[in-house]
């Protein structure tokens, strides 16, 4: 599970993970500390969470600083997912240890507290499955190839040389049906879950088209969630992007199938076919350079 449904919006699950696991910290400091001393306690866990966040995001931007060299107004946008969690809960408990008050009436509740919403965060975490997509094979549904509008950008999806097991492809005038694991390679892929309608997926289209003309080695794939192949054609061609391995999913089944209803979402998957990380929401270049070091692809 990658987003949470909530009527009309679809929320990446991560934050609201930690949003819990804060809350369970608060309610029980609530129900164990002194009444005289809760704010003061409470004011301990939000600055113990704001220093791990902190260091979760320096250490990660220390560990892939090359990535970032190109754009380094990237390292201030947060969405992109760039945290390690190990470095925060460090910092974070390192805090609380330090500044916890010495006496075992106040000491004892906010400690208990900050176990019991980190152990909370993590086991919904482990539950979620978010950033556990190793040997989660590719869901089968049918998708349907863009054909290439006259004179337009999108182009038919072509068989990479070589490979058995890459799509064939498409003649004109014809609708070709394949299922995700039969577009598989052998290259790692990126497939990216967008719609013209949406905002964040337009403002990261240019940078995925240009990565995917620059990237040889992975195969990327543009899978659009719910819309006619006249709509697509016809905002490709006017934005002018050169895209190919475009991709209709009519009924929006995909995204659901992977655990995911939001907007643009992009999973990451091996060359042995296996789903090893996922985003929610826009990407930066930053972000792509960092996943596609770690799919081996670079």
């Amino acid at each position: 599970m990658l987003s949470l449904t909530i009527g009309p919006l679809a929320l990446p699950l991560q934050p609201l993970l930690l949003a819990a696991g804060l809350a369970v910290a608060l309610l029980l400091l609530r129900r164990l500390a002194p009444r005289e001393a809760r704010e003061r306690l409470a004011n301990q866990l939000w600055w113990a969470l704001a220093i791990g966040l902190l260091a979760a995001r320096l250490v990660y931007l220390l560990r892939h600083g090359d990535a970032y060299a190109a754009s380094p107004w990237a390292m201030l946008d947060v969405r992109d997912g760039g945290w390690l969690p190990v470095a925060g809960i460090v910092a974070g408990l390192a805090l609380l240890l330090l500044r916890a008050p010495r006496q075992p009436a106040l000491r004892r509740p906010l400690l208990l507290a900050a176990g019991a919403g980190l152990l909370g965060w993590l086991l919904a975490d482990a539950l979620a499955l978010d950033r556990r997509t190793e040997a989660q094979a590719l869901p089968a549904l049918a998708l349907v190839a863009l054909q290439q509008a006259p004179g337009g950008a999108a182009a038919a999806p072509a068989a990479a040389a070589g490979s058995a097991a890459a799509a064939p492809a498409v003649a004109a005038g014809s609708a070709a049906t394949q299922t995700l694991p039969a577009l598989l390679d052998g290259r790692p892929q990126v497939i990216n879950l967008w719609a013209s309608w949406c905002g964040p997926c337009r403002a990261e289209m240019p940078m995925l088209a240009a990565a995917q003309q620059r990237e040889r080695g992975v195969r990327f794939l543009f899978v659009n969630q719910g819309e006619t192949a006249a709509t697509v054609q016809a905002w490709l061609a006017r934005e002018r992007l050169p895209l190919q391995d475009v991709w209709l999913d009519p009924t929006s089944a995909l995204g659901p199938a992977l655990g995911s209803r939001a907007l643009p979402t992009t999973i990451f998957v091996d060359a042995q076919g296996r789903r090893v990380a996922a985003h929610v929401g826009a990407l930066n270049e930053a972000a792509l350079r960092v996943r596609l070091q770690e799919l081996g692809a670079r």
